[in-house]
């Protein structure tokens, strides 16, 4: 029953501020105030074709409350004229949106959804809440109105709510999520009609991603469409206070948003309601925040919409794969349909730091509501803190701040030529830069132009010349190469995108050897490989070698900005004069911001060392697998390759076997995949992971060959 591909069904907003069947009057101002905060600009921001219909605001009672009869008449009125505009809505294709204004609109909202479905078939519904919501005027405790429409809905009640034009509710098609405060006549009158409640210890003890998947397929069994209606006092009130009723040990809102993406592809999914938001208790706008979450959580666009707009209307210089993420938290990530993967990828070492972290967070939301941009023409109060803290860290002179790793590459070669000039005496425009086979250092034209990757050169000629290359891990090839007008080495201390490529014992010191007698600069590219990825603050340092300059970028972001540097002593670095070299956005006071305080995080909490413990623990347990696919596993820290046999199987395949199981990872050149998960990463979770390689590789195995591992 999923159109993942459909056109997106138009959502029309429907806001009921009453607090006819409440005990305070908070919950009928909310849809007003949701609607004047730009609610419905917020749902079309993430692709929802939300349009706000009406708003429906019936005479409130002033205090003291009148007795509950007089309360029913206007109640009755006002079910009608609801369930009335919600069938019409549904009728012509759309999804009502019902705000709420108190719980006890759910008696008109759903009463109007299923008179529209009567035709085709039953309404199922899911209602997420702290309370039954199932009492009578004859049982009620409180006399409190909104505590009866699931009774009405079922038939039972006072006229003015059950006698509601449209069919009542199959009781086997009604579920409930999040209960944790009742009456025992609820409870009675419920089981005895066979209505199934999750309680609020099942959701704790099986989490609510795996209750809401057994709840959605009871209501969607058999019937002909269904509707969720959340009430906020599911939320546990310390989380999220902004409700009627404060019931503490309730849901964790960031849970249910994460659930409710669901949703998404059930092209069955007749309607949605969110009551009970009282502006009144938000004081920080928090509560405003989840009901928009939640709404954009169950009704945004699917994977598969996301993916062809995508294709549709983007260059297509990617080929990502078959999965479209929303969220991302610590190490793991959780896609439009809400479902959650490990992230063992971080970006290209991007995201060492995890996804948010919170120091990281705070950091960048301080500072850009301090000042963003002035642009290198003038100063900033926060570039001078980050550049002392790099070269303090490293132990060089200078850093050039740019944006991305490519651009220090750029910054990098232009010194490096410069330097050779100015200081080694090269002839003009003769100076030579030595690289490896198999780099990969960016997609500049200079750049692709070094590559040995055909793809990279394919049409984009003619190149700049001054470049040449040896293979990786001969030093022999570099000491061949080197001539008077050699101006540097610039080398991967490992080659992350070549194949997680470590080079020989012994390889680098002897090229840093080589290098010093020939008066060549030695220039490290530890975009990937640098601030801790390898168990050492800069790869290099497992063989004792100090580079001329180093290029830096990836985690210098914190995951949260592109941010980049060329680190380097004034023997280096005095060769530019202003005007020789710059960028807009480099070093400016927001990127300086978030790289300060990234540097401080991996020392404070020995990021670096974390790696090597548990990289090692990693390594050790891939190592470990016995599977015919796969050839060789290496690595150094969290940086590790699995190397396949690529005559069984393309390591693209393999990563979409893992992306299946929750585990996300990439491949590189056909043959390897890819595990840099980020450097906060749990030991528990990576345990999980080595097992999910295992049992993943272990069913492809049989696959392809037949054979059992």
């Amino acid at each position: 029953m999923n159109a993942p591909l459909a056109p997106p069904r138009p959502v029309r907003i429907v806001g009921v501020g009453s607090c006819l069947g409440a005990p305070i009057f908070g919950p009928a101002a909310g849809p007003r105030v949701l609607r004047d905060g730009g609610f419905e600009q917020r749902l079309r921001r993430v692709g929802i074709p939300a349009t706000w219909q009406t708003l429906m605001e019936p005479s409130a009672p002033k205090p003291p409350f009148p007795p509950m009869r007089e309360r029913m008449v206007g109640v009755g009125a006002l079910l009608n004229d609801l369930a009335d505009e919600v069938a019409a809505i549904h009728d012509t294709g759309a999804i009502p949106l019902v705000l709420g204004g108190d719980h006890v609109i759910g008696a008109g909202t759903w009463r109007g959804v299923a008179r529209s479905l009567a035709p085709r078939g039953t309404l199922g519904l899911l209602w997420i809440d702290a309370h039954l919501d199932a009492h009578t005027p004859a049982t009620t405790h409180s006399g409190n109105i909104h505590g009866m429409p699931i009774a009405a809905l079922l038939g039972v009640g006072a006229e003015e709510m059950t006698d509601i034009a449209g069919p009542n509710l199959d009781p086997a098609k009604l579920v409930y999520i999040g209960v944790r405060s009742w009456e025992p006549e609820e409870k009675a009158f419920l089981e005895s009609r066979g209505v199934k409640i999750f309680y609020m210890p099942e959701v704790r003890a099986r989490g609510l991603a795996a209750v809401l998947d057994e709840a959605v397929a009871i209501v969607r069994d058999g019937t002909a469409g269904f509707g969720v209606s959340v009430d906020l006092d599911a939320m546990d009130c310390a989380r999220l206070p902004a409700t009627t009723c404060l019931v503490p040990d309730g849901l964790d809102p960031q849970d249910l948003a994460d659930a409710l993406h669901r949703l998404r592809s059930c092209d069955d999914l007749a309607a949605l309601e969110i009551v009970e938001y009282v502006p009144e208790r938000d004081r920080h706008g928090d509560g405003a925040r989840w009901v928009a979450e939640f709404a954009a959580a169950a009704l945004g666009p699917t994977t598969a919409r996301l993916r062809a707009q995508e294709a549709r209307h983007g260059a297509h210089n990617y080929a990502p794969l078959p999965v479209v993420f929303s969220r991302g938290e610590g190490a793991w990530l959780w896609d439009v349909e809400g479902r959650r993967y490990l992230d063992m990828m971080s970006a290209y070492s991007a995201v060492s730091f995890g996804h948010s972290h919170p120091r990281l967070v705070r950091a960048l939301t301080e500072q850009a509501g301090r000042l963003a941009l002035t642009s290198r023409a003038y100063s900033n109060d926060r570039l001078p803190q980050m550049l002392e803290r790099l070269t303090a860290s490293l132990g060089y002179d200078r850093a050039l701040p740019v944006n991305t790793g490519l651009e220090a590459v750029e910054t990098a070669l232009k010194a490096a030529r410069k330097w050779a000039y100015t200081v080694k005496g090269v002839p003009a425009d003769q100076a030579e830069i030595i690289v490896c086979d198999g780099n990969f250092h960016g997609r500049s034209t200079t750049i692709v132009g070094f590559s040995s990757e055909d793809q990279y050169r394919d049409g984009f000629g003619p190149f700049t010349p001054g470049f040449r290359r040896i293979p990786f891990g001969d030093a022999d090839a570099l000491a061949a190469a080197l001539t008077p007008h050699t101006a540097a080495f610039l080398f991967e201390p490992i080659q992350g995108e070549g194949g997680i490529r470590i080079p020989p014992a012994g390889w680098l010191a002897r090229c840093a050897d080589l290098c010093r007698q020939a008066n060549v600069l030695l220039i490290a590219d530890e975009v990937q490989t640098g601030l801790g990825r390898t168990g050492r603050l800069l790869a290099c340092e497992h063989e004792g070698v100090r580079p001329d300059g180093v290029i830096l970028g990836k985690a210098l972001g914190g995951g949260l900005l592109p941010v980049a540097a060329f680190v380097a002593d004034d023997a280096v670095m005095q060769v530019f004069q202003p005007g020789d070299h710059g960028s807009t956005f480099g070093g400016n006071p927001l990127s300086s911001a978030v790289a300060d305080e990234a540097l401080a995080l991996l020392a404070d909490e020995h990021l670096a060392e974390r790696a090597a413990t548990l990289g090692a623990r990693f390594l050790a347990r891939l190592q470990r697998i016995a599977n015919p696919l796969i050839r060789e596993v290496r690595g150094r820290g969290l940086l590790i390759g699995l190397e396949l046999d690529t005559r069984r199987v393309n390591a693209r395949l393999a990563a979409e076997w893992l992306l299946a199981r929750g585990l996300m990872t990439k491949d590189t050149h056909d043959s390897v995949l890819r595990f840099a998960p980020p450097l906060i990463v749990a030991e528990a979770d990576l345990d999980w992971a080595g097992d999910v390689v295992e049992e993943a590789l272990a069913d492809l195995a049989r696959r392809i060959t037949g054979s059992t591992p």
